[in-house]
C-alpha cells in the first residue's frame, strides 16, 4: 500500500514539470510562428519598395537617356554622367550598365567602367518582357546589396537609331568608339543589362527592430506564462509535497517501530528524542517516562562510554557487552552507534541500535556442546570397552576374597565396598557408551497421554518416600505423535529423578501435556532449589553436575533424545522457587 502510494505521488511530482515545459513550449510555438509572420512581412515589404525604388531609377536613367539623344549630342559619355549624377540618390550603392558578357559599358564609379561583373546567369537571359528582376547579393566592395536588374534600352526602334545616327553623321558629327554601344540596336551589339544596387541596411535595422520587439513581446508573454504555470506547479507541489511527507513520515515510524532491534535517538542536546518498542522489549525500560533525559540517568554503566566515542566523531560498530538493566537481568548485547549530520554537516543527534545477542549466545553454546559431545562420544566408544573387562575381573576377585573373609570382618567390609565401587564405575561406562552411541529411534504413532501416565506411576513411590505432591493435567482429547516410547519414558524419569533430589524437604511436582502450534508441550515443574543462572548454559553438557553423587549424563541423555525426536527441552529456573523443563515434540503422524 505504501509503494503504491510512494509511485502514484511520484509520478505526480514527475509529470507536473512535464506539463509546464509543455505549456511553455506550445507558447513558444505560437510566439515564434507569429514572430515567422511578422518577418516573412517585413521582408516582402522591404523587397518590394526596393524594387520599385530600383525600378524607378532605371526607368529616369532610360527615360533621361531618351531625353538626351533626341538632342543630338548624346552618347556613352552622357550616360556615364546621368549614372553618376543618379547614384547620389540615397541608399543608391552604384548603377551600372553591363552587355551579357558582364563588361562595364557605364558605371557610377567612373573607374570600373571596361571591368566586369560577375553576373548570375539568370540576369543575362534574353526576357521576353522588360520587367525588372531583383537579388540579394553579396559583394565585395559593397557589401550586401539589393540589386534590381532589367534590360537597358534607351532607344525604342532601330530605325530610330539609324535615322539619328544618319542625322548626325549628315550633320558632321562623329562618334567616339567608346560612345558606339549607346546607339546600338539590341539586335546589333546584344542585350545591355542596367543595374541598380540598393543598400538594404535601413530596412534591414527596421526589420531587426521589429523583430526585437516582438521577441520583446514573446518574451514578456513567456515570462507571464511560465510565472502563471510555475505558480500552480508551486502551490501543487506544496500539497502534494505536504502529503507525501506526512505519508514517508508515517511509513518511516511503522518501519522503525516494526524494527526487530532496538533503537535509541537523541537530539542536538543529547537527550532521548526516540525509541521503539524493541528497545524496551530487550532492556525493559519505559522510555516513555525517559524522553527529555540523559541516557546516563537510564541505560546502564556499560553506555557511558559510548557518547564521548561519538562526540569524537567515531562510529561504534557490533560492540558486544553484557548490560544489567534491572536486578539479575544480564542482557548480552551487540551495540553501534553513530551521530546523525545533516546535509550541511552539523550534527543534529546521535542513534543507537542494540541487538540481542541471547539467542545467538545460546546457539554458540549449542554448537560448543554439539562439538564437545562428539569429541567425547570418540573417546567414550574406545576408553569403555578398554575399561569393562578388567572391570570384571575386578569384581570378580573381590567377590572371591569377600566370600573367604570371616562374617562382619574389617576384611569382608571393604571386599564389599570395592565391588560396590566396581559395580557404580560400570553403571558410568555404561550411561557412557549410552550417551556415545548413535541414537536410533523405534517410532510409533503413540498417544503420549498414555506415556505421560504410565511415567508418573513409576515414581509415585519414590515421591511419596520424599514426601512430594503430584499433580498431573493433560489434554481431554489423546495427544497422538511419533515417538519412541521407551526413550521417551526413560527421558521423562530422568526429569522427575531430577525433581524429586532438589525438593529434599518435600514439594510440588506439575506435570503437564497439551498441544500447542501443532506440536506437542510437555512441562515438568518443581518447587526445589532451582538452578543458579550461570549454570544453566551448561546442565546439557556431559559431567556437570552439582549433586555429590551425580555422573552429569543424565540431562545430557536427555537432551539427544529428545534432539533425535528433532525436538527441542529448555530450561526456566529462579534460584530458591523452582526449576521447569519444558519439553516441546513435533506432532507427524506420518512418519
Amino acid at each position: 500500500m505504501f509503494r503504491k502510494a510512494a509511485l502514484s505521488k511520484s509520478w505526480r511530482l514527475s509529470a507536473s514539470p512535464w506539463i509546464i515545459i509543455g505549456s511553455v513550449a506550445i507558447l513558444l510555438a505560437i510566439v515564434i510562428v507569429q514572430a515567422s509572420q511578422n518577418f516573412s512581412r517585413e521582408k516582402k515589404y522591404m523587397s518590394r519598395i526596393l524594387s520599385e525604388k530600383g525600378i524607378a531609377l532605371i526607368k529616369t536613367v532610360e527615360a533621361g537617356a531618351r531625353t538626351g539623344m533626341m538632342g543630338m549630342q548624346w552618347g556613352g559619355r552622357q550616360v556615364q554622367t546621368l549614372l553618376e549624377e543618379t547614384s547620389r540618390l540615397h541608399d543608391v550603392l552604384f548603377l551600372a550598365v553591363v552587355d551579357q558578357n558582364g563588361s562595364v559599358l557605364a558605371h557610377s564609379d567612373k573607374a570600373r567602367v571596361g571591368s566586369r561583373f560577375d553576373l548570375n546567369p539568370a540576369m543575362i537571359e534574353p526576357r521576353p518582357t522588360d520587367d525588372a528582376s531583383w537579388e540579394l547579393i553579396q559583394m565585395n566592395d559593397y557589401g550586401r546589396s539589393f540589386v534590381v536588374y532589367s534590360q537597358f534600352r534607351p532607344i525604342s526602334t532601330s530605325t530610330g537609331m539609324m535615322n539619328r545616327r544618319s542625322m548626325m553623321h549628315g550633320r558632321g558629327m562623329m562618334m567616339e568608339p567608346s560612345q558606339d554601344w549607346c546607339f546600338q540596336s539590341s539586335n546589333d551589339a546584344g542585350d545591355r543589362i542596367i543595374l541598380v544596387g540598393l543598400n538594404p541596411k535601413p530596412f534591414d535595422a527596421g526589420r531587426k527592430e521589429d523583430i526585437r520587439n516582438t521577441m520583446i513581446i514573446a518574451g514578456v508573454l513567456v515570462v507571464l506564462g511560465l510565472a502563471g504555470f510555475i505558480s500552480m506547479f508551486w502551490m501543487n507541489n506544496y500539497r502534494i509535497t505536504k502529503q507525501a511527507l506526512q505519508d514517508t513520515t508515517a511509513f518511516a515510524d511503522e518501519v522503525v517501530t516494526s524494527l526487530p532491534v532496538g533503537l535509541i535517538a537523541t537530539d542536538k542536546d543529547g537527550k532521548i528524542a526516540f525509541y521503539n518498542s524493541a528497545a524496551e522489549r530487550i532492556s525493559g525500560i519505559d522510555f516513555s517516562q525517559a524522553l527529555g533525559k540523559d541516557p546516563e540517568s537510564v541505560l546502564p554503566i556499560q553506555f557511558c562510554g559510548l557518547k564521548e566515542t561519538l562526540n569524537l566523531g567515531e562510529t561504534i560498530s557490533e560492540e558486544e557487552m553484557e548490560c544489567e538493566f534491572s536486578k539479575g537481568k544480564i542482557v548480552p548485547l551487540s551495540i553501534s552507534a553513530s551521530s546523525i549530520i545533516n546535509e550541511e554537516g552539523h550534527g543534529i543527534g546521535q542513534v543507537m541500535i542494540m541487538r540481542d545477542l541471547g539467542e545467538i549466545r545460546r546457539l554458540q553454546a549449542e554448537i560448543r556442546r554439539k562439538e564437545k559431545l562428539a569429541a567425547i562420544g570418540g573417546l567414550a566408544a574406545g576408553v569403555a570397552h578398554e575399561i569393562r573387562n578388567p572391570l570384571s575381573s575386578i569384581k570378580g576377585i573381590a567377590s572371591y576374597f569377600k566370600a573367604k573373609f570371616t562374617e562382619g570382618s574389617d576384611d569382608q567390609e571393604m571386599a564389599g565396598v570395592m565391588i560396590e565401587e566396581v559395580d557404580r564405575l560400570s553403571r558410568v561406562i555404561s550411561e557412557l557408551l549410552e550417551f556415545a552411541r548413535p541414537m536410533k529411534l523405534n517410532l510409533r504413532l503413540s498417544n503420549v497421554n498414555e506415556l505421560l501416565e504410565h511415567s508418573v506411576l513409576l515414581v509415585q513411590q519414590e515421591a511419596s518416600s520424599r514426601n512430594v505432591q503430584i499433580s498431573f493435567n493433560t489434554a481431554p482429547d489423546p495427544m497422538m505423535a511419533n515417538v519412541d516410547s521407551d526413550r521417551l519414558t526413560q527421558c521423562l524419569l530422568n526429569l522427575y529423578l531430577n525433581a524429586l533430589q532438589a525438593m529434599e524437604g518435600g514439594g510440588q511436582l506439575s506435570i503437564s501435556g497439551f498441544v500447542q502450534d501443532r506440536r506437542l508441550k510437555i512441562d515438568i515443574q518443581d518447587t526445589g532449589s532451582g538452578i543458579e543462572a550461570e549454570n544453566l548454559y551448561k546442565i546439557f553438557d556431559p559431567y556437570f553436575t552439582t549433586k555429590p553423587k551425580g555422573t552429569g549424563l543424565g540431562l545430557a541423555i536427555v537432551h539427544n533424545v529428545i534432539e533425535a525426536h528433532e525436538g527441542s527441552v529448555k530450561v526456566r529456573s529462579t534460584p530458591g522457587h523452582g526449576t521447569v523443563f519444558t519439553i516441546l515434540l513435533p506432532i507427524n503422524p506420518t512418519v
